[in-house]
């Protein structure tokens, strides 16, 4: 079996036999460059869904593309590396053959760090958390672009990351999002800087048995390892700054709090209606310097407020001015489906106003968004992946105006709500087959109308995950503002 382990941008690939399990996006990314390079590739996947045309690419190129039921069994004879894309489960028969073996596992993550072309390397700044990555990265990235710096959000959001890397025109910093899949197969990384957003039950069928939050957390944790300048923690989330005291990071990195009160020195957080910084200012140990206000964010919503101070302490951490903050924050846009005000009702038609934040596809998630509403239609349900509801309905019952409970895992909520919340009503949209989404979201938003009142929000806001009753989160959130339309509009 050849040695891979020192191999790099400029390394020989010839001789390398490299399998890459699962041949979505970051998939083909990883095949694609390593037979760039010279190796020997043969991708798997168990769908042939969406991919037959970049497979047809790849084999005119030299790769060997399997894909259909049980291609992923077993793994080549002949295998000295395999990459695998984010998902994978260490139990997966690949995998398990692969550490029997002695094969190098790496994920795509790790295969991009040792990508980089040493004499251009741009730095990473890294996110990671259970809620909030996409949404932070971007802001992010919208900063360091106002600062007029070439870069890109990539990785779990955006570009693949071995895109991005390997790109003939170096940038010059990456916005990286990454999920505790991918950190789960990343060992080498060490970013420029680092943040951790929160930690909240989340993958827990990936993650199972009695250590499974401690082996989840200890995944995000691995973002810090390495860290050159700063790890950014959130002063509300006592786990994420025991991973930064933990983290073997380089000599003189910082540990930089983020909170939505008054900050203290070394952090970023809240004076008023201003986003301040005594983290990064000479003159912090006696004043705060502004970046923003509230009016400079998309949404006053608070978990969109600490992600804008989670990203504007990487971005400060890496030398972008209060000004560039400020522009970066005021030009952000964020994706659909995240707090998005589908319509308000007139007062006519109930005077209601319909929310879609489909992307909250966990309860911490979920919790974050009633958070920032009172009182509330909660439209919630899908697959729990394990997940518990107990403590979002205890903190969030003062706000439950109404709760309608549609999916697979739905009677997990409906559990909760009875145990904490027992006098807040209840509509249960039976059926929960894949393909009967759209019509089981006209019913829901029908019977979320006939709990509502004059002044209250309908949030969808599911707290699970969508694929029992629909493609993805997009497409829920879709359906959701179509029966919002169809309803309010008629």
């Amino acid at each position: 079996m050849r040695d891979v382990d020192g191999l790099g941008r400029h390394g020989d690939w010839a001789a390398v036999r490299a399998v890459v399990a699962g041949f979505g996006v970051s998939g083909f990314a990883a095949a694609d460059n390593l037979t760039h390079l010279g190796a020997s590739v043969t991708a798997l996947d168990e769908s042939a869904d969406g991919k037959l045309e970049k497979a047809t690419l790849l084999e005119v190129l030299g790769a060997d593309v399997r894909l259909g039921a049980g291609v992923t069994a077993t793994l080549p004879d002949d295998t000295d590396l395999l990459v695998v894309s984010p998902g994978w489960r260490p139990s997966a028969p690949l995998l398990v053959q692969a550490r029997e073996r002695g094969v190098p596992v790496w994920g795509e993550v790790e295969l991009a760090w040792r990508l980089r072309d040493p004499d251009s390397a741009a730095p990473w700044l890294a996110v990671t958390g259970t809620n909030g990555k996409t949404t932070t990265v971007q802001m992010l990235d919208s900063m360091l672009r106002a600062a007029g710096l070439r870069s890109v959000a990539a990785g779990n959001v955006g570009l693949p990351i071995v895109e991005a890397v390997m790109d003939p025109t170096p940038y010059d910093v990456l916005a990286v999002e990454l999920s505790s899949f991918q950190l789960h197969y990343t060992d080498s990384m060490a970013a420029e800087s680092a943040a951790v957003l929160n930690v909240a039950e989340d993958h827990l069928d990936w993650y199972p048995g009695p250590t499974g939050m401690a082996d989840y957390a200890a995944d995000k944790g691995r973002v810090y390892t390495g860290v050159q300048r700063a790890c950014v923690y959130n002063a509300a989330d006592p786990e994420t700054e025991r991973l930064v005291r933990e983290a073997e990071v380089a000599e003189g990195a910082r540990a930089i709090g983020f909170t939505l009160g008054m900050p203290g020195v070394g952090m970023v957080g809240l004076v008023d209606d201003l986003l301040v910084d005594r983290a990064f200012i000479p003159e912090r140990q006696s004043s705060a310097a502004e970046l923003c206000t509230l009016d400079d964010l998309p949404s006053p919503a608070p978990h969109v407020v600490a992600n804008a101070l989670a990203a504007a302490a990487l971005a400060r951490a890496h030398g972008i001015s209060q000004a560039a903050v400020r522009e970066g924050l005021r030009s952000f846009s964020p994706d659909g489906h995240r707090i998005a005000t589908v319509a308000v009702a007139s007062p006519e038609t109930g005077g209601v106003a319909w929310v879609d934040d489909s992307k909250a596809t966990n309860p911490h998630a979920a919790l974050s968004s009633l958070l920032a509403f009172d009182p509330v239609v909660w439209i919630a349900g899908g697959l729990a992946k394990g997940a518990r509801f107990d403590d979002l309905v205890r903190t969030a019952r003062s706000r439950l105006r109404g709760v309608v409970l549609l999916g697979r895992d739905r009677d997990v909520i409906a559990a909760a709500l009875a145990r904490h919340a027992p006098d807040v009503p209840v509509i249960v949209i039976e059926g929960g087959e894949t393909g009967s989404g759209h019509a089981a979201m006209e019913r829901a938003v029908t019977a979320a109308a006939s709990l509502a009142r004059p002044g209250d929000t309908v949030l969808l806001a599911p707290g699970c995950a969508s694929m029992d009753m629909f493609t993805d989160y997009a497409d829920r959130g879709e359906a959701f503002a179509g029966a919002v339309h169809t309803l309010t509009d008629g």
